[in-house]
């Protein structure tokens, strides 16, 4: 017992000091608990498959879909929009749509989300973003707790529950925790965070004369677009039945020689319904054949592009007409699966005074061309005969992928700024309606008892069709979606909890508890529980906190003879509601710059409401589930 309880205070003395990343800390923890033979690998390695780290997993990607794809801040911009210049509702739009998005996503995630977004309305309505940025944060862990899924103390005390009742310390007849038990307790949470953030924040949160000015590193790729005038010379024409094209190649037709014209991408339908629509993108490759429908974007003189489509029989579009039926749009260059990059010519470049069309770069690279920066003129058409200065700029275009590759060329060019950071930050909007079905689907199939499919696999199914849909760029975008330092450090304080468990620690700090405050009453035993629960948080993350209190708060309610469903939400709740320090999540951590906040506002606003969100809860939560 007393090795168990010196690993666990050293594990959250450097928890504590912030010197020692967190998941190093843990596994470290683990190591140690398996040298000192308390815990079998077995046993010490059962978090790494246990369900609930799995189904992080899974919601890490699902998030990544819903805010890859805009549907997030579709929703989130829209309803902002409604509040105007009124600092009150602008207040209340935020704590309201942060919590409803930190429902069904990640706090963390809901914070990135919304950050930008508060800060440009705060600019619009002419009040100071300190005043809603940590409100914000302290919205999305409010939120978290109107569903399972909304914050992992959640998840972890449903799975305590339920090994409880498998294993029979339990009665099987306690009802589960579902999907949406956790709604009212998080409806009592988000009422009292903002009667008591609304008057707390006008007191502390006073605007700061000094404002950071953030440096861009890099052009966005709309600014490269207005900058060479590329959609100044952009045209669509349509492939229709009667055109001349259908079943050529690109090399066939020898558009760029005839008519001086360059062919930069083709659009092809690969279906499409009411509620989605399908984009497919193709670079314009020599033995593309064209088919009927096939929409392409071409960059010339207006008069050699009329004669094209003249000659051709295909249809030129207006700027009015969008290729894909029933919908109409101004035509533009979208980067969903095509992006655009510069490439600086060096001075011992070997590819100097070669024509364009000489150089290879579309046979060795698949890019094209599409403009030279040289000095202060910009060279648009006849880029193939054009011959290469030193300095030059080259405007490419191509699949992502094979822009990142122009960077293995590093002695005859340097790519300028990051372009695969740039494809990370195009929003796959025509793949919202998708990602929305998902993960409706995904919530029904978790609310539905009647559905015979598990939480877990219906995230696991849902994370895999965001990939499939193509909702989530690709399976290395997915991968990057999740926060694996989150996940190893739950999966490796997992075993802490048992071997508390193994030892008797935490029957021994349950007893202690019991005995000390079971006589004076069932409340006074569920506010040990809270409290201790919640001063641990400030220190530790909520995670491991709820890891490690759960049990505990089992023993203690089977100690005094009561339902164990308020002690387990009094874990929950606790470990979630963490607002007096900055560290101590990392929504709080988020805001802190952009807010400009000292660790003492976070004492001054988020402690009282800490402390009244415990003496809240003590009383609320055995009316809502009752001892």
């Amino acid at each position: 017992m007393l090795t168990t309880i010196i690993i666990l205070l050293i594990a959250a003395a450097l928890f504590v000091s912030g010197k020692v990343r967190s998941d190093l800390v843990a596994i470290c923890a683990l190591l140690a608990l398996l040298l000192s033979q308390i815990l079998t690998p077995s046993e010490a390695l059962a978090g790494f498959s246990n369900t609930t780290v799995i189904m992080m997993v899974g919601l890490f990607i699902v998030g990544g879909g819903i805010f890859q794809t805009g549907l997030a801040k579709m929703i989130g911009g829209q309803v902002i929009r409604l509040a105007g210049t009124s600092e009150t509702r602008l207040f209340l739009l935020v704590m309201l749509v942060t919590a409803l998005i930190g429902g069904f996503v990640s706090n963390t995630g809901t914070v990135a989300l919304m950050l930008p977004i508060v800060v440009s309305m705060a600019a619009h309505a002419g009040t100071s973003s300190r005043r809603l940025l940590m409100p914000l944060a302290f919205a999305s862990s409010l939120g978290g707790m109107m569903t399972l899924i909304g914050t992992p103390p959640n998840l972890i005390i449903q799975e305590t529950l339920s090994t409880a009742k498998s294993s029979g310390v339990v009665s099987s007849s306690i009802p589960d925790i579902g999907f949406f038990t956790f709604l009212p307790v998080g409806i009592i949470t988000l009422v009292v965070g903002i009667v008591v953030l609304m008057p707390l924040t006008k007191m502390f949160l006073t605007p700061k004369n000094t404002e950071k000015q953030n440096k861009k590193s890099s052009k966005s790729l709309n600014e490269l677009v207005a900058e060479y005038g590329l959609a100044d010379n952009l045209f669509r024409v349509h492939v229709v039945d009667s055109s001349l094209v259908i079943g050529k190649t690109i090399v066939e037709l020898d558009i760029y020689r005839k008519y001086g014209i360059n062919v930069m991408e083709l659009r092809r339908s690969a279906g499409q319904n009411k509620f989605v629509r399908t984009v497919n993108q193709q670079l314009a490759s020599p033995m593309l054949m064209l088919q009927k429908d096939d929409v392409l974007y071409l960059s010339g003189e207006p008069e050699r592009v009329e004669q094209l489509a003249k000659d051709f029989k295909v249809k030129l579009l207006d700027i009015h007409t969008d290729e894909i039926e029933g919908s109409s749009s101004n035509a533009s260059l979208d980067f969903y699966d095509i992006g655009i990059a510069e490439i600086l010519i060096m001075p011992t470049s070997s590819i100097i005074n070669l024509k364009i069309m000489d150089v290879g770069l579309r046979n060795k690279f698949n890019v094209n061309v599409l403009g030279i920066r040289r000095g202060k003129s910009y060279l648009l058409h006849d880029l193939g005969s054009e011959k290469i200065h030193e300095s030059d700029v080259l405007l490419v275009q191509g699949a992502w992928k094979d822009i990142a590759r122009l960077r293995n060329e590093s002695t005859n060019w340097v790519v300028l700024g990051e372009p695969l950071q740039e494809a990370a930050k195009v929003t796959l909007d025509y793949k919202a309606p998708m990602a929305a079905l998902i993960m409706i689907a995904m919530i029904v199939m978790m609310v539905v008892d009647s559905i015979p499919v598990a939480p877990v696999t219906a995230v696991l199914l849902a994370a895999i069709l965001m990939v499939i849909t193509g909702c989530v760029r690709s399976v290395e975008a997915a991968y990057k979606t999740i926060n694996w330092q989150t996940i190893v450090l739950f999966a490796a304080m997992l075993p802490m909890s048992t071997a508390l468990e193994k030892t008797g620690v935490s029957t021994a700090i349950a007893d202690f508890i019991v005995n000390t405050f079971g006589s004076s009453g069932t409340y006074v035993a569920l506010a040990a529980v809270y409290f201790a629960t919640s001063i641990m948080t400030i220190f530790i993350s909520n995670t491991v906190t709820a890891v490690l209190m759960a049990p505990i708060a089992m023993q203690c309610a089977i100690g005094v003879g009561v339902n164990p469903i308020p002690f387990l939400f009094a874990v929950s709740v606790a470990a979630s509601m963490c607002f007096a320090s900055p560290f101590s999540t990392p929504p709080n951590a988020l805001v802190m710059p952009a807010g400009q906040y000292t660790f003492m506002d976070f004492i001054k606003v988020g402690l009282p409401l800490q402390i009244i969100m415990g003496l809240v809860m003590i009383f609320a939560l055995p009316l809502l589930f009752p001892f």
